[in-house]
């Protein structure tokens, strides 16, 4: 018994699966502009390597967004046919959440391009800030006002150091936290650009 993990809302691509909150595989590497021809063999091959297959499959959980326009609707398109193909339930989460550090409260980031960031705040299990658009100096603001949060995401574009997360580690932290969705058909995917 397996949950597939799933993200592609930024320029990396993030394929894995737990069982009983422990994360027993997964690859993540940059893939910016190929998420969608690497992402279905990278499962195929932790699969064969993990030994699972199709029936093993007890679940999905993917990003939803905000992030990259295409990147996003990857996942999500691939968590749904899992989810029908194998009748299990997808669980959608905020691309900014699986960001966060758990051990600090975090300002979780990905660039949303035209000197924009999308942005939320995370502190354990709370949300400190809903995801959002931000302007890359009100970022910068926010970040200096707040020295106690952890930056975490790629925050290179700002000229900032960032933690560095397994996002898969990450989707597994959470997994008591995440509802499934009503109707997995239905997930959407969460822009926030106008």
């Amino acid at each position: 018994m397996a949950t597939l993990l799933l993200d592609s809302s930024n320029t990396c691509l993030s394929v894995g699966f737990e069982n009983n909150g422990v994360l027993i595989g997964f690859t993540s590497y940059e893939a910016w502009q190929v998420q969608s021809e690497h992402m279905v063999p990278e499962i195929d091959k932790l699969m064969t390597k993990l030994g699972l297959t199709r029936k093993d499959i007890t679940g999905v959980v993917t990003s939803i967004g905000p992030g990259s326009y295409t990147g996003v609707r990857i996942a999500l398109t691939i968590a749904k046919v899992v989810a029908l193909a194998c009748n299990v339930p997808i669980y959608p989460v905020s691309s900014l959440r699986v960001l966060k550090n758990n051990d600090k409260p975090s300002i979780c980031l990905i660039n949303a391009r035209s000197n924009r960031s999308y942005f939320g705040v995370f502190e354990g299990n709370k949300i400190l800030v809903d995801d959002t658009i931000k302007t890359n100096d009100e970022v910068r603001e926010y970040i200096a006002s707040h020295p106690e949060c952890s930056i975490c995401g790629d925050a290179r574009y700002l000229g900032l150091e960032n933690n560095d997360t397994n996002i898969c580690l990450q989707m597994v932290s959470l997994l008591g936290d995440l509802e499934k969705a009503e109707n997995d058909l239905s997930v959407k995917p969460v822009y926030l650009k106008d």
